[in-house]
């Protein structure tokens, strides 16, 4: 995972230790980490992590 380019959330704060980052997988999938744990990563389909967005934005 560490050959993963994240990306920090611009909603994070601006501490080193509080931001949750995300990763294009060159499988296709979506990795998201928390800073503060590095190595504990989900990971998402585009399809799964598009619908999680759709409904984060539709405020569910």
């Amino acid at each position: 995972m560490s050959s993963f380019i994240w990306q920090k959330s611009s909603f994070s704060g601006s501490g080193q230790d509080d931001c949750v980052e995300v990763a294009a997988g060159l499988d296709g999938r979506i990795h998201v980490r928390e800073s503060d744990e590095p190595e504990a990563v989900l990971a998402a389909s585009r399809s799964a992590w598009g619908a999680f967005l759709r409904s984060v934005k539709a405020g569910g």
